[in-house]
Formats: structure tokens, C-alpha cells, sequence
């Protein structure tokens, strides 16, 4: 592959994103701007924006990388991506939006009227960010790496600077120009040469499997481990092997290995005949969090599943870079229509990343044991087609991944700089916001050089489980019940945001390794988001009392339509309490506290 393409695909993503951002710098003038675009950005436009923050690396690289390991299991990933926007637009967009708030932890003190769950609530918009931003940064650099042999720092570093440089200079202006235009860049770059790699697949006249059945090589394959790892045969296998194995060295030699575990040293190739089934590798020494994840989904199957399908499903209302987007919006009613819009952007997007997955099971299948599945994308165009044509399309296909990584970059930054300025740093302002910009991306790039690399695909599927089992529940029940209260809400947060992720940071340890607990530790959302549910709703009955004041005419607002004026929505309010008090007295407010 040639690296001068690359590159330059990505030296002229980054050259455009800068421009574009400058031209929303331009007619960014004003502080509203800076932070929710004046609230003046269509349908269209922003959907378009949202689509290309949401649509990260776990989406270019990481669903395909794990259809490649895991096969067809894995397309409850981006069904339960784009189905997060189902549930966002029944429930969430449009009351969001009436709030007025600029963030979520203004929502939480604008609905509860407390500073205590603001802070809570900022301090989870910041570690869900940065959670989500550690596998953003980590997947730019595995991209300059594969394609051009750069050390693994040095894509995250370029993302960092270019995103900071584009939040700090124009704030949510710029960055929504900047994403409209990465969403139809990545689409490109992953479309046009996935029409050329099914054309070739289609051509070369090689026997057909069945996409469920395990990987294996269609030709004679030379691997070499670059980490000592455990190979799982299901079957007796003959290996050429020019290295170490079972603590015995080898040179050319070939073995027969029994069906079972072999220890496989760093360094060794292993040469495997054509037909030969792809055998399953463990990695339990080096924490990655595929290979924990695939024993939880072994282990349990369904209970896997539908921890998938739950946390994909709710957390996707609670991701702070997207919330963020529906402040932007005119009204209640644009917001939904941007969300409808989302749902067929995105939903077309997600039709790709598979190809490339199923692709790499017949031509790259060895990426599952060098544990290089996240770049099947970017190699395929090379492997498939090769030449003058392979070139050109990895590079379209790099110049991609590299729009993917500073949108959803772009996004997370502006929303975790918000907190910071607005809940963290001494004094507010754009000065302090622009501050706030370099500590958000900072943190997660110091944490990328600690902890090494992580399957992008798994480390944002967890940033999922989080933020459905904190945000979720206070958005929910904050919009749709008057009952909630501070105290429930703080502890809902705590309880099951907690909950995820301390089970979180044991997956990433790798601890324990098998059983019933790792389960439910490798997918916790099945559990920690009913545990954030039932707290807030019973701490919330248990304290009538704490209800504040107002919260009728608060939701008023939240339901009923903008072009209603103050004094119909705060006698709308009043009503509502009435009614509300004339069935249960005890703890309904009384009407004197319904205006604002």
C-alpha cells in the first residue's frame, strides 16, 4: 500500500475540516452562538450534524472489525445504534429542546431546581465524554499506523489539536458546519469503494461459504503474533510454525495441534493451509476487552444480547455530544423532524459497515489473531483489489476514518468543555470554555498513552451502558413524571451510573475472568439500568415532600407547543396542578408554587 496516498487523503480531510470551521468562525458573533448556534440550525442541517458526530469510530472500524471476529451476532451493534433514535424521538427530542437548557447538567437543575444534581450530572457528562472520547483518539492512531507506519500516538495528537483548535475558535457554529460536511465525506469514503470491493468479491470466482459458519483462509496464510496469546482449536489442525509453542521452539517445522488451548510466544509465524478454519485467540494477559467480551458472549449468549440491545437502545439519549445538538434546534417540532431525519441517515450508513466485516472474513481473516480487526476496513481495498485502484481506495477509505474521528471528536469536546467552563472552572465565559477545550481532550489523550490500545467498538459499547444507566433515567422520568425528586434523582445517578461503571472498569481490567459475574459485569445495562429506575422512583416516593416548586408549569413547558406565551403556559400550569392536587393531595404542589 502506498503511503503517500494516505498521506495526503488525510492531510486534506484535516486541511478542509479546518476551512469549513473557519467559515463557521466567521459569522460566529455572539455568545449563543458559541454555545447552542443561537438555536437557529434547520432540520436538515442538523441532522446531517448529528449524524456525522454520532457516526464514530465504532462505527467505521470497530462494527466491521467485529462482524470480522464475531460474525453475524454483531449486527445488533448498529441496529441498536440507529434504534437509540427511535426511543430519543418518542420520548426525549422535543421536551428537550422546550427546557432551554444548554446542557445537561442545566436540564437536570432547570427540571429539579437543585445545584447538587448539576454537579452530579456534569461530572457524568465529563466521564461518559471522555470515555467515549479515549476510543476516538486511540482509532486515529491505529489508522496512521496500519496505512503509513506511524507511531500509534501520532493520529490522536492530530485529532486533539485539530478538534481543539476548531471547538476553541468558534465553538457549536463552526463545529455543526465542520460535521454536516464529515457526515457526507465518511459516507462517501465508505460507499464508493465498498461498491468496487463487492464488484471484485463478486468476480473472483472463489467457492462461496455461508456467512454464519467460522472464518477461515481461502489461500495459504503466513501470520506472524506480535503478543504472546492462547490459540482455541475446536479441532485437530496442522500449522507450519518458525517460532515458539507450548514452550517449544521451531524452525519450519510443521505440527499436528490437538484440539484444545496452545500458547503461541510474540514473534512466531504460523503458516496455515488454505480451508484451514480461523481458530479463536485469547489475549487474557494484555486486558484487551475483546477478548473478554467474546467469553461473556459465549458464556451467555442471550443475556449478552440483550444487554447489546439495552444499552445501544437507551444510552444513545443520554450521550452528551448528541444531546447537546437538540439545543440547537428552533423549536420542539424542528427537533423532531432533525431526529426523523437522523434515523434515515444513519440507518443508511449502517448498511456498510457489515460488508466490510463479512469481506474480511474471507480476505483478511488473520486480523482476528493479530488482534488488528478494527483495520478490516482499511486494509480491504489493498487485499481485494490491489495496485494503482487499491491505493486510491484506502486512501478514500483513510481520509474517511479520519473525518469519523474529529467529528465525533468535535462533538464530545464541545460537550464536555461546556460542563467544564459552565460547572467546573472558577469563573464562566467563551475565555474559560476555550480552557475547557484543551483539558477535555487532554485527559482522554494522556489516558490513551497509559492504558494502550482498546477495541473501539467495545470501549464505546460500554460509554453506552453508562449513560443508559444514568441519563436515561433522569431525562426520562424528568420529563414524563412530576413526582421525581432531587434526592431520587442523585441517587438514581449514583446507583446505576455507578453501578456501570465500576462493572465497566472490571471488564477493562479483565476481571473475573469467567462465569455468571463476569457476565454480568461485560454487559451490565441489563441490570444497572432497571437498578437506575426502581432507585429514583422509590427515593422519589419516599420524599413527597422534596418535589420542587413549580414543577407543574416546568412541565408544561417541556409538553406544550412554544408558540403558547408565558401567561398560557403558566396558566397551564396552574391547571395542571389543580388537577393534580384534587387526586393526590398529600403530594401534589400547592397552586400558589405552579408559576416560575
Amino acid at each position: 500500500m502506498n503511503s503517500g496516498y494516505t498521506v495526503t487523503a488525510v492531510a486534506l480531510v484535516v486541511v478542509a475540516t479546518v476551512l469549513v470551521g473557519a467559515f463557521g468562525l466567521r459569522i460566529s458573533r455572539t455568545t449563543s452562538d458559541f454555545y447552542v448556534a443561537s438555536r437557529t440550525v434547520g432540520p436538515r442541517l442538523n441532522a446531517a450534524a448529528i449524524s456525522g458526530e454520532y457516526l464514530s469510530a465504532a462505527s467505521f472500524l470497530g462494527i466491521a472489525g467485529l462482524v470480522l471476529v464475531q460474525g453475524p451476532d454483531m449486527l445488533w451493534y448498529p441496529v441498536g445504534y440507529t434504534a437509540g433514535y427511535l426511543v430519543l424521538l418518542l420520548f426525549v427530542a422535543a421536551p428537550l429542546r422546550r427546557s432551554g437548557a444548554y446542557t445537561l447538567p442545566d436540564f437536570a437543575e432547570a427540571r429539579l431546581a437543585s445545584q447538587a444534581v448539576r454537579r452530579l450530572a456534569g461530572t457524568f457528562v465529563v466521564g461518559v465524554g471522555w470515555l467515549y472520547l479515549l476510543p476516538q483518539l486511540q482509532g486515529a492512531g491505529l489508522t496512521l499506523t496500519v496505512l503509513t507506519g506511524a507511531p500509534s500516538h501520532l493520529g490522536g495528537l492530530i485529532v486533539a489539536v485539530v478538534v481543539t483548535a476548531t471547538v476553541a475558535a468558534g465553538g457549536m457554529r463552526s463545529i455543526t458546519f465542520v460535521q454536516a460536511f464529515q457526515y457526507w465525506l465518511k459516507l462517501t469514503a465508505l460507499l464508493v469503494p465498498a461498491l468496487f470491493l463487492v464488484l471484485a468479491w463478486q468476480g473472483d470466482g472463489a467457492p462461496r461459504r455461508p456467512f454464519d459458519e467460522p472464518a477461515a483462509f481461502r489461500e495459504q496464510r503466513t501470520v506472524r503474533v506480535d503478543d504472546t496469546l492462547d490459540l482455541r482449536l475446536a479441532s485437530p489442525l496442522t500449522v507450519t510454525v518458525d517460532g515458539t509453542v507450548d514452550g517449544r521452539p521451531h524452525d519450519g517445522a510443521v505440527l499436528r495441534l490437538s484440539a484444545g488451548t496452545h500458547r503461541v510466544d510474540r514473534g512466531t509465524r504460523l503458516t496455515f493451509p488454505a480451508g484451514a478454519a480461523v481458530p479463536a485467540a485469547e489475549r487474557g494477559s494484555n486486558g484487551g476487552m475483546s477478548t473478554s467480551l467474546a467469553a461473556g458472549r459465549e458464556e451467555r449468549p442471550l443475556y449478552a444480547t440483550y444487554g447489546l440491545i439495552l444499552a445501544t437502545f437507551l444510552g444513545t439519549m443520554g450521550l452528551p455530544h448528541v444531546v447537546v445538538r437538540f439545543y440547537t434546534s428552533p423549536h420542539g417540532v424542528a427537533a423532531r423532524r432533525t431526529t426523523v431525519a437522523v434515523l434515515a441517515l444513519i440507518g443508511g450508513f449502517y448498511l456498510l459497515p457489515p460488508v466490510y466485516g463479512a469481506l474480511g472474513r474471507l480476505y483478511a481473516p488473520e486480523l482476528a489473531l493479530t488482534g488488528d480487526a478494527d483495520a478490516a476496513v482499511l486494509l480491504l481495498p489493498d487485499r481485494v483489489i490491489g495496485g494503482l485502484g487499491g491505493d486510491l481506495l484506502g486512501a478514500l477509505v483513510a481520509g474517511g476514518a479520519f473525518a469519523a474521528f474529529l467529528s465525533t471528536a468535535s462533538g464530545l469536546t464541545m460537550a464536555v468543555a461546556g460542563v467544564l467552563a459552565q460547572d467546573v472552572l472558577p469563573t464562566r465565559g467563551v475565555r474559560h470554555f476555550r480552557l475547557g477545550t484543551g483539558l477535555a481532550t487532554a485527559v482522554p489523550l494522556a489516558a490513551g498513552l497509559l492504558v494502550g490500545g482498546l477495541p473501539v467498538a467495545d470501549a464505546v459499547g460500554l460509554a453506552f451502558a453508562v449513560s443508559a444507566s444514568s441519563f436515561c433515567p433522569l431525562l426520562v422520568l424528568g420529563i414524563w413524571w412530576r413526582r421525581l425528586t432531587p434526592p431520587a434523582a442523585a441517587a438514581g445517578m449514583l446507583v446505576g451510573g455507578g453501578s456501570a461503571f465500576l462493572a465497566v472498569a472490571a471488564t477493562m481490567a479483565g476481571l473475573p475472568v469467567t462465569g455468571t459475574l463476569h457476565a454480568l459485569l461485560a454487559w451490565p445495562a441489563l441490570w444497572t439500568v432497571p437498578l437506575a429506575f426502581l432507585t429514583m422512583i422509590l427515593v422519589s416516593l419516599a420524599t413527597p415532600s422534596r418535589v420542587p416548586p413549580g414543577t407543574a408549569a416546568i412541565l408544561a413547558r417541556f409538553h406544550l407547543p412554544e408558540e403558547l406565551g408565558p401567561e398560557e403556559l403558566r396558566a397551564a400550569g396552574a391547571k395542571t396542578t389543580e388537577a393534580m392536587a384534587s387526586r393526590t393531595p398529600a403530594t401534589a404542589p400547592h397552586p400558589r408554587e405552579a408559576t416560575p
